[in-house]
């Protein structure tokens, strides 16, 4: 236990009973949502026209900032009823799908709300993919539009022979004129926006439950399922971290805070449901401000918060562990940081203490996934100091269970088993996947594929994967996508990828090796081999060879235990 006297001041059902009482703040109601009896937030935004509709009442506050380009909540807003209509007048309606394929920019959530407020999908595609994989993507969603900046528009052109849906290529902050609709010829630059007309978004009806965001995820064998997410499953994200809040000062014995606006510094990629969902979401709802880096830079980060007085701050554990080791820290008056959270990865508790004796910021973490539309579980301050080793207790309304391997039993408080959530997050299918949608989904339960315990309270401790996953500072990768481009290889007969863990990034992918007879190949030109046609987080950091076949059980599945020995000194 830590020193706080009294902890916790109420259990976490005391708190529950409290926060989400008729009448309350946090009411909750029973509403179905395909066919699904489903508990959501009685006084919550329900679509995302109604976010922006919210958000637009915070005015000039600054809802980002990008070096010096600062966009208010009003000016955001118009650009996005311009861009709205500017889409509906190249033919977008309802149900059809665009693709965002961007980095962190202003333009990002004006796309974004753009293309969602009038009742079509958003595709985020992961700005880190390969021209291929960025075909792939565009491809299987249907994309009628493409949107990207210029570096996501080279790679586009590298997969281009692949793609027969898209009618529209738009293109943000192009160097020069090229064949597509430069996206400032519809909306101007982000100094622009004030000056665009003072009207609404064009009226479309929208439910809840229909479809708003396609998020890819890599699936454990073949190519990545594109998790379709609704209105609810990302709106529903304002409210759960807003529970969470007021959930950890009752803890304390503190009343919750009224909310104020306050600056964030988002490094995570919006393409992820982390930054899109559990960032973005809550930022619209309640006029916060995000700050956006072109590239990670632990000093730049150091002068951004000085300078905006940032409140929050993370992302993945790595970033969390560059803040606290960087010999120039002290130069700095980072005293506004309140708070330190990231997800993701997984952390060593040693980080949980750290961010509390070095900033005196509470450390924050979370658990969810693309089929989640991010939050599920929400872990902070003295709860995450005590237990640094779970991923914290669900909100309210979400459930969880644990099940047996055969997915027939619910098990005891304590055993280990396969990891179930439901809730209002938990996607409605996979896009044009049916049978992987009914292996997945079942019930309104979403099979997660982690093996996890809960405790008493219902705190939740991921103890291990089932899913075949490496997770390197934030990225999910696949061990079949890698292994399968190591079998391409002519040399390559037998492949496994490998996490090891890494004490900045959680984990990193290495691979072991058996050649042809009578082949040769080197651990550099498997390396490129793989960098050459997955995206660079994918490579493996380290290639070794293996003289036989590798290890297999009865099943002929490949022992990756037995694999982890041979990285022994990697991994110290």
């Amino acid at each position: 236990m830590t020193e706080s006297s009294g902890w916790p001041a109420a259990s976490l059902k005391q708190i529950e009973q409290m926060l989400c009482a008729p009448g309350q703040r946090f009411e909750m109601e029973t509403v179905d949502v395909n066919g699904i009896p489903t508990r959501d937030w009685k006084q919550g935004v329900h679509t995302l026209r109604e976010l922006a509709e919210q958000g637009r009442t915070h005015g000039e506050r600054p809802l980002t900032i990008y070096e010096d380009e600062r966009v208010s909540f009003e000016e955001w807003y118009r650009a996005t009823a311009t861009l709205a209509q500017k889409l509906q007048d190249m033919g977008i309606k309802k149900g059809d799908r665009v693709a965002l394929a961007m980095r962190n920019l202003p333009e990002w959530p004006v796309i974004y709300f753009a293309v969602t407020c009038i009742g079509a999908i958003i595709v985020p595609l992961n700005a880190w993919w390969t021209g291929a994989e960025l075909a792939f993507g565009i491809e299987n969603s249907g994309s009628k539009i493409l949107v990207c900046d210029h570096e996501r528009f080279d790679r586009y052109l590298e997969g281009k022979d692949e793609i027969t849906c898209v009618e529209n290529v738009i293109v943000s902050r192009a160097p020069e004129a090229g064949d597509f609709i430069q996206l400032e010829d519809l909306i101007g630059k982000t100094s622009d926006y004030s000056s665009l007309p003072d009207q609404s978004i064009p009226t479309v009806e929208i439910h809840p439950d229909d479809p708003a965001t396609i998020f890819y995820t890599s699936g454990t064998t073949g190519k990545p399922k594109g998790a379709v997410g609704t209105h609810r499953n990302a709106t529903t994200n304002v409210f759960s971290s807003a529970y969470a809040a007021a959930r950890g000062a009752l803890r304390r014995g503190e009343m919750p805070p009224e909310p104020v606006p306050k600056a964030g510094l988002l490094v995570i990629p919006l393409f992820h449901v982390t930054a899109a969902n559990a960032r973005m979401m809550g930022s619209v709802f309640a006029g916060h401000t995000m700050i956006f880096m072109y590239k990670w830079d632990t000093v730049k980060a150091f002068e951004i918060i000085e300078r905006e007085k940032v409140s929050a701050a993370g992302g993945v554990p790595t970033i969390a562990w560059q803040m606290i080791e960087h010999p120039d820290r002290d130069k700095y008056d980072l005293s506004s940081l309140e708070s330190i959270a990231y997800g993701g990865a997984p952390s060593a508790p040693e980080l949980v203490r750290k961010i509390r004796e070095v900033f005196g910021a509470e450390p924050g973490n979370g658990w969810g996934m693309t089929e989640t539309s991010a939050t599920v579980t929400v872990h902070g301050a003295e709860d995450y100091l005590n237990r640094p080793e779970s991923c914290g207790p669900p909100v309210a309304t979400a459930d969880l269970k644990i099940m047996s391997p055969d997915g027939t039993k619910e098990l005891p408080v304590g055993e280990v088993g396969e990891l179930y959530a439901r809730g209002p997050m938990v996607v409605r299918e996979y896009w044009q996947r049916p049978e992987a949608t009914a292996e997945t989904f079942v019930d309104g339960w979403v099979k997660t594929g982690d093996l996890a315990r809960l405790d008493e309270e219902g705190f939740c401790f991921i103890v291990d994967r089932a899913k075949d996953i490496i997770i390197r500072g934030g990225e999910n990768i696949y061990s079949s996508e890698v292994e399968n481009v190591l079998y391409d290889h002519p040399a390559v007969t037998d492949a496994a990828l490998i996490g090891i863990p890494h004490r900045t990034l959680g984990e990193e992918p290495v691979a072991v090796v058996h050649l042809a007879p009578g082949m040769t190949a080197t651990e550099d030109e498997l390396k490129a081999w793989v960098s050459e046609r997955l995206a660079k987080f994918k490579t493996p950091v380290k290639v070794k060879f293996c003289d036989e076949m590798l290890p297999r059980n009865a099943n002929g599945k490949i022992l990756k235990r037995e694999l982890k020995t041979l990285f022994e000194e990697e991994a110290a």
